[in-house]
């Protein structure tokens, strides 16, 4: 097997990476050239996952020299198995409107593990303990804490029978950025030693510059995590268990590239039936997100408010739809998710500025030969960016 690294990798990030190759039982060989390096993995790789490999944001290719034999099925796995190799027996759901609903879902759906969940609004609990999804209400929440260290939980565990955090060998935090903070802060010494936390907020840099001590001091693991999936609804009436399948669901690990903690990873989200898994940093992320979300939202967002939009009918087909599909948002979310990624967001609206102007300038100075160098370097783009 040969992993082409990308030029910017690490010696630090190659000699974790190495190393995980090592504790499979393989030998590595390192080249290094001026373009790029190349790292050679010898012995049955067989039982190496090329595509959880591929996912490093350091590895530019990895390919087999031999057929090693037939790959593994990951979509008709065991039921249990993944959690027999993981180790997660009981996953707790904070949040369950429609990304929280659908990891809930998916874990009742696809594996023999226990769901237990919590959520603001008691009524969606116990509405998702009728329908079967929930097996149990977490209860013994911190849903508030002061400066001198009082506390507001949920109800009393030594008084009612229920489930806590210590029982999570999993925990996902399906809830806006600021408040995945405040639950894991106020919560910290509630998680179960060496559970693994990760949340599906839309942002990663604050968050997990958060999070990632917090854990550190408290004994817990936390990853930050984005599933890239979603609805144009939102709310627990709207999930579904096939949300994430074949959706790709970033992480941002604290080890960016401890290959055993993004393996327990993927082992612990496989009843979601991810198409991808892309590991990365925090940084790296919300560059990313501020143009293959963000910018989509704001300018469909900006497109339909044109006074000519109240008379598209009968003259609007898939180009319209497809442009103010995300138009009709949640306002305070996007506002937060704007606000805290604006460095980004500011870059990605001047780029596009920039080029509306330029198609502005050629209408405006009738120059046909500019506007069709454009629309050209458009297209070319679009090739060589996603295929025609």
């Amino acid at each position: 097997m040969i992993a082409i690294l990308e030029n910017n990798a690490t010696d630090d990030q190659i000699e974790k990476l190495t190393n995980w190759f090592e504790e499979q039982g393989m030998r590595c060989q390192l080249s290094r050239g001026e373009f790029q390096t190349i790292l050679g993995i010898i012995g049955d790789t067989s039982k190496l996952d090329t595509e959880l490999i591929g996912s490093l944001d350091i590895v530019k290719s990895v390919t087999r020299i031999t057929n090693p034999g037939k790959k593994e099925n990951q979509k008709s796995r065991n039921k249990d198995g993944d959690f027999n190799r993981s180790g997660i027996k009981t996953v707790g759901i904070i949040g369950l409107g429609l990304i929280g609903g659908s990891f809930a879902k998916a874990f009742k759906e696809n594996s023999n593990a226990k769901v237990l969940g919590y959520n603001r609004s008691s009524s969606t609990t116990h509405f998702a303990m009728m329908d079967g999804t929930l097996d149990g209400e977490l209860t013994g929440i911190i849903t508030s804490a002061d400066a001198d260290g009082n506390v507001q939980t949920t109800q009393n565990v030594d008084q009612v029978s229920g489930s806590t955090l210590s029982d999570c060998d999993l925990v996902i935090i399906s809830l806006y950025n600021q408040a995945i903070i405040d639950f894991v802060k106020n919560n910290a010494k509630n998680f179960k030693k060496g559970a693994l936390v990760i949340d599906a907020g839309g942002l990663k840099r604050r968050i997990c510059k958060e999070c990632f001590p917090i854990a550190k001091e408290n004994g817990f693991i936390f990853a930050g995590g984005h599933p890239m999936a979603g609805k144009k609804f939102s709310g627990y009436k709207y999930s579904t268990g096939k949300l994430y399948k074949d959706a790709s669901m970033i992480i941002v690990p604290d080890e960016s590239y401890d290959m055993f903690l993004i393996e327990r990873i993927k082992d612990a989200l496989a009843p979601c039936n991810f198409g991808r898994i892309t590991v990365t940093s925090a940084d790296k992320h919300d560059q990313m997100i501020a143009f293959t979300s963000e910018m989509a939202h704001i300018v469909s967002n900006a497109y339909i408010k044109s006074p000519t939009a109240r008379e598209h009918l009968g003259f609007s087909a898939g180009s319209y739809k497809d442009m103010t599909r995300v138009a009709w948002l949640n306002e305070d979310m996007w506002t937060e998710i704007f606000m805290e990624n604006k460095d980004n967001l500011i870059y990605e609206l001047d780029t596009i500025i920039n080029y509306l102007g330029e198609y502005k300038k050629a209408l405006e100075t009738d120059d046909p030969q500019f506007l069709h160098d454009i629309l050209r370097d458009g297209k070319l783009a679009k090739e060589e960016v996603d295929g025609i």
